[in-house]
């Protein structure tokens, strides 16, 4: 066998071993970058830890002051009122969006056309890359110009910024869902629309909490539209959404701006909750996307 057959044969594996090399290098690459990933976010949580841990009680969840006017003693500093207005206001958002959100995803994944289809996650694609300010100027030109703040008026915002991921989620869970249940369905009689709801849908619902819990945590740390439609706030703690409602990131950004310490680490404190209840809220949603997986899977055999 001549040198130069002999150096063709040889291309393979000298083209095998590159492939091997840049392979294991991206891998070293991507590495890196969740390791830095991890690194930042670490080094986030352990500095608001570090900060807000010394306000972590129970009056920090019991008792309610009105900011800027807080003791300079001894006395307990409590966001109890920031707290029940996050509830109030995301309670409100998770109602209109949680329903809107699954609709809109039966439509476009079960009955919409293909130019339909398209559309509409084109437009969710781009409603979910809005910034957070300009939906908090539609709001309060739509809502809260010639009506005053409210709590209403923050849940909607909010569910606005919701409903796309809710949609998305929902859409790319009912995708999972096996053709085959679709068609046996059908194939004995049972219409679309019982169809979708009977089979198609009770495959998906972890899916679609997992998509609901992600859109929570992703609209409890919003402030900029509640500075522009829920911000004129009122002492005390309050459950009424027809008045404007204190909350945790509205609170957190008042507090960083006042000059007394203790005010400054009540700001710290009402941070590490929101971390941990968004850590919480995420691992939750990993938790259900796994089991939804594992019974979408399990329904397809």
């Amino acid at each position: 066998m001549s040198s130069s057959e002999l150096s063709v044969l040889r291309r393979p594996n000298d083209r095998l071993g590159r492939r091997r090399a840049i392979n294991i290098f991206m891998e070293l690459v991507a590495w890196l970058a969740a390791a830095l990933a991890v690194f930042f976010l670490g080094i986030v949580v352990w500095s608001v830890a570090r900060k807000g841990f010394s306000q972590l009680s129970l009056d920090l969840f019991t008792k309610s002051q009105p900011i800027g006017q807080f003791g300079t003693g001894s006395e307990k500093l409590g966001l109890a009122n920031a707290f029940v207005g996050t509830l109030v206001i995301v309670g409100i958002a998770t109602a209109i969006a949680l329903p809107f959100g699954i609709l809109i995803a039966i439509y476009v994944n079960e009955f919409a056309g293909k130019r339909i289809k398209n559309a509409v996650t084109l437009t969710l694609d781009v409603l979910a890359g809005v910034p957070a300010i300009v939906v908090g100027f539609f709001v309060y030109g739509l809502i809260v110009v010639g009506r005053g703040q409210s709590g209403y008026a923050a849940g909607f915002a909010l569910s606005v910024l919701m409903l796309p991921l809710v949609s998305r989620a929902t859409i790319e869970v009912l995708a999972l869902v096996p053709d085959s249940l679709r068609e046996a369905a059908l194939g004995v009689g049972a219409p679309r629309w019982r169809t979708t709801l009977g089979i198609v849908l009770p495959q998906t619902i972890g899916g679609v909490l997992t998509g609901a819990t992600l859109a929570v945590a992703r609209i409890a740390g919003e402030t900029a539209p509640v500075l522009l439609v829920c911000s004129l706030v009122g002492q005390g703690i309050n459950w009424n959404p027809s008045q404007a409602l204190m909350t945790v990131p509205l609170a957190i950004f008042e507090l960083s701006d006042q000059a007394d310490a203790p005010e400054q680490a009540l700001a710290w404190a009402g941070a590490l909750v929101l971390i941990l209840f968004i850590l919480f809220t995420s691992l939750l949603a990993r938790w259900l996307a796994t089991r939804s997986r594992r019974k979408i899977a399990q329904a397809g055999r």
